[in-house]
């Protein structure tokens, strides 16, 4: 039987004597004729599955963030082992703020920094590098020729002259603006990060920050200064702000409280509503552990969003319930055809919610499809919580009296109490009024202006959406504050060391023992030559660089001899010298390495359109230039990966929710009335977006998403009531305004609820959570209006009521027995 075929009925009788309790559907006559099993049941859930909410843990994962299947993330694992510390890494620079780092003092407190670092869990002790590390080493011509050694002078103790010899290792090393900043008063000390520890447990980034964070403070209060920067301190970071996440959960569960309190008046139905919500994120949290997940800063929203959707949907059943009681029915009735009339509408509503989350699974970076698994278990909850538990508790508790009474201030029936006091009269009176002027857009002198306005909406918000950019648009972190003390710190380096820590890795590969043919080397000396004049790249360093510095050594640094020589003898040599971070030990894979000046996307995008534009051209059978290697190659690939997914996600989000709508409606005119305002509202999100300086990334590529599939919950309740009171014979400005009365009220104290709720966000610490925020807030008000505008206006030249005699549109909403 199609749902909104359901919703027409003479009146029940009131008494629950009276009622046949073998009428309704197979599911209806299972859950109410056995309401205290269902109660036991749920109850022993939730106790089993909130006792798993005490081992959820809260951690993230540098794989995680990435596309492990795009070809150049595959070239990056393909060769992890043999490139130096190019893809999860943390810099520490200690500054001197009194003076210069050829310090004795100084000089002690970064030795016992690097070595208390270099002990930490899931350090790469092999590749880490500081200036007390014996891999660190200089490099310098003398009368004897080319001579090297470690940067620390043997037999160093602190002295005038060990300090002087340290000055000038340093500056044949070829490591100042990397190690070494270049004014001298600071040092860096790189640390490479394992994916597991020396235990073999992945490595818990919010543990490892703040042992960091520990040392910072140990070693500040020895007179110098630290910036910490890179994943694992980004992640730590946010795992903190996360605290400040949950106080902002409860905020919005206050709000959310007080308004559907203020709305009802009934203390019992809205606890019992914000119960039945609550009940569904415990069951959702404590799934993930009993499925191997867990939290991170990505996903640690989900619970809000599961408990907005539960309080939408439970409004819905509670503002049945309410009205039916208030028309002289039995609780026990009343949350029986509460529930026949509204299943089904709330059942599509979360399949379209739990569509809207699951596309994101279709996108290959783990941490999106983990938050996917994460809202769609959510939405699986609501439907028992929401749908089945929360009408069955309310069977037993039934509403306060008054608050009945007083939801049908609005539409009094006949039979029926209306409040007696003058201000509920008037209140009743002016709401009246209000839904009267929303019916209205049902009629062609308002219907044209507010499609004519929605169209000139959409047509500048596409416009200007056309300029909505993918990756991050800001230097440092993104995803903090731009003052927070992280992106302090990226400030810091930057300033000190003439360019970012955002280094984009190209990867040259060659049969094993020929990386140091002239042919070969000529090719990346011409592509390193390129890249210096691109915009946004800093500098660069190569083998083929190396071999123009040495010869140019060799020869008193006479810049005459700054050249690529066809020389193949001195090639082998240079390349017998160099440092292993240049080329692997077998000689078949060089490393071309670009420093950039930040990692926007527009950067980002111009070095490695360079780099295959050049690959193209230049490739050969043994020899490949391959993208891409360290973190600003990683991030272009996700880029790609996130530009790719974003089109692909909306197409297949809307074409669900269409194909949901239509099974629901049987009209392709009804699916129309519900999606074009999902769509005005995610153009004009969109728009935003540009608006507020966000791009599309791992952080709000499931906003996009999410706002289709929660926002079409207004306009199927609204409907579906609509829909059946056309087929009543009811006309449309009737029919739309008893779907106000009965289903848009709440429609609009969910939409405001919760964009008040979510709006709180944006004084989170965390960016993109107040980004996200907002763009939500945006979305629940867009939503919501287009579905009490958007929808009757559309309805005006889409929906065609069927003749009939207006008797029927007194009749109140009850469903038929199945």
């Amino acid at each position: 039987m199609n749902m909104s075929d359901q919703l027409d009925a003479p009146v029940p009788a009131a008494g629950a004597g009276q009622f046949d309790s073998r009428s309704g559907s197979p599911i209806e006559r299972l859950l109410f004729n056995h309401r205290l099993l269902v109660l036991l049941a749920c109850a022993l859930v939730t106790i089993l599955l909130g006792w798993q909410t005490t081992k959820l843990g809260i951690n993230a994962s540098f794989e995680k963030t990435i596309p492990k299947r795009h070809p150049w993330i595959q070239n990056y694992l393909a060769h992890q082992n043999e490139l130096t510390g190019l893809g999860n890494a943390v810099r520490i620079a200690v500054d001197n703020p009194k003076g210069s780092i050829y310090d004795q003092a100084y000089l002690e407190t970064l030795r016992k920094l690097s070595e208390e670092v270099f002990l930490l869990p899931g350090v790469a002790r092999t590749q880490m590098k500081s200036l007390w590390t014996p891999a660190t080493r200089w490099v310098g011509v003398t009368e004897d020729g080319l001579e090297g050694g470690p940067v620390i002078p043997d037999g160093y103790d602190g002295g005038p002259a060990s300090l002087a010899q340290l000055r000038a290792n340093v500056a044949r090393s070829g490591e100042i603006g990397q190690l070494v900043s270049f004014d001298g008063k600071s040092s860096v000390i790189y640390v490479p990060l394992l994916v597991k520890d020396g235990e073999g447990k992945a490595l818990d980034y919010g543990r490892f920050s703040q042992r960091l964070e520990a040392l910072r403070a140990k070693y500040e209060q020895q007179g110098v200064r630290i910036h910490v920067t890179g994943f694992a301190k980004l992640v730590g970071d946010l795992i903190d702000g996360v605290r400040a996440v949950l106080v902002f959960f409860a905020i919005a569960v206050a709000i959310a409280t007080a308004m559907v309190y203020f709305y009802t008046r009934c203390s019992r139905s809205t606890a019992l509503v914000v119960l039945a919500s609550l009940i569904a994120v415990v069951w959702q949290l404590g799934a993930l552990p009993m499925l191997g997940y867990e939290l991170d800063p990505y996903s640690i929203l989900v619970p809000f969003l599961v408990f907005a959707i539960g309080m939408s949907h439970g409004a819905q059943k509670m503002n049945g319930i309410m009205q039916d009681i208030g028309r002289g029915m039995h609780k026990l009735v009343a949350a029986r055809y509460t529930f026949r009339r509204l299943f089904l509408a709330g059942l599509t509503a979360l399949l379209a919610d739990a569509v809207g989350f699951a596309v994101l699974a279709t996108i290959d970076i783990a941490v999106i499809r983990e938050l996917a698994v994460a809202a769609s278990l959510g939405v699986a909850m609501l439907i028992f919580t929401n749908l089945i538990l929360l009408p069955v508790l309310l069977s037993y508790t039934g509403v306060n009296t008054a608050a009945a009474a007083r939801s049908l201030r609005d539409d009094p029936q006949p039979g029926t109490d209306a409040p007696n006091d003058d201000d509920a009269r008037k209140a009743g009176a002016a709401q009246r009024g209000f839904w009267a002027a929303l019916a209205g857009f049902t009629e062609r002198r308002r219907a044209l202006p507010a499609i004519v306005v929605a169209a000139l909406l959409a047509a500048g918000a596409f416009a200007m959406s056309t300029q909505l950019k993918i990756g991050d648009l800001d230097p440092g972190a993104p995803e903090l504050r731009a003052d927070s003390r992280y992106n302090r710190d990226v400030a810091a380096l930057a300033a000190s060391y003439g360019a970012s820590s955002d280094v984009l890795a190209v990867m040259v590969k060659t049969p094993d023992g020929l990386c140091s043919l002239y042919d070969t080397l000529n090719r990346v000396d011409a592509l390193e030559w390129q890249l210096r004049q691109v915009d946004g790249v800093e500098t660069t360093n190569s083998l083929s660089l190396l071999n123009r510095r040495v010869l140019a050594g060799l020869n008193e640094g006479n810049p005459k001899w700054y050249e690529f020589l066809p020389n193949q003898s001195m090639l082998n040599t240079v390349t017998a010298g160099a440092p292993r971070g240049l080329y692997n030990d077998s000689c078949g894979l060089l490393t071309l390495y670009v420093y950039l000046r930040d990692h926007k996307a527009d950067t980002l995008a111009r070095v490695v359109a360079h780099v295959e534009t050049f690959a193209r051209a230049n490739d050969t059978r043994d020899v490949q230039f391959l993208l891409a290697a360290g973190s600003a190659g990683i991030e272009a690939a996700t880029n790609v990966v996130v530009r790719d997914a974003w089109r692909n996600m909306l197409f297949l989000v809307y074409g669900a929710v269409v194909l949901l709508c239509f099974i629901t409606f049987r009209s392709w005119r009804a699916v129309l009335v519900a999606v074009l305002p999902l769509m005005l509202t995610s153009v004009m999100a969109e728009a935003l977006m540009v608006a507020f300086g966000m791009g599309v990334k791992v952080a709000t590529l499931p906003v996009i998403a999410l706002g289709v599939g929660i926002g079409v919950d207004y306009a199927l309740y609204i409907l579906s009531i609509t829909l059946a009171q056309l087929r009543a014979g009811a006309t449309l400005r009737d029919a739309y305004h008893r779907a106000l009365l009965f289903t848009g009220k709440v429609v609009m104290l969910t939409g405001v609820t919760l964009a008040a709720g979510v709006v709180t966000w944006v004084f989170s610490p965390i960016k993109f959570q107040a980004d996200m925020g907002l763009l939500l807030a945006f979305m629940f008000l867009w939503n919501m209006l287009g579905a009490l505008i958007l929808v009757p206006a559309l309805s005006h030249y889409l929906l065609t009521p069927r003749p009939a005699p207006r008797l029927a549109v007194a009749t109140p909403i009850q469903p038929q027995e199945s």
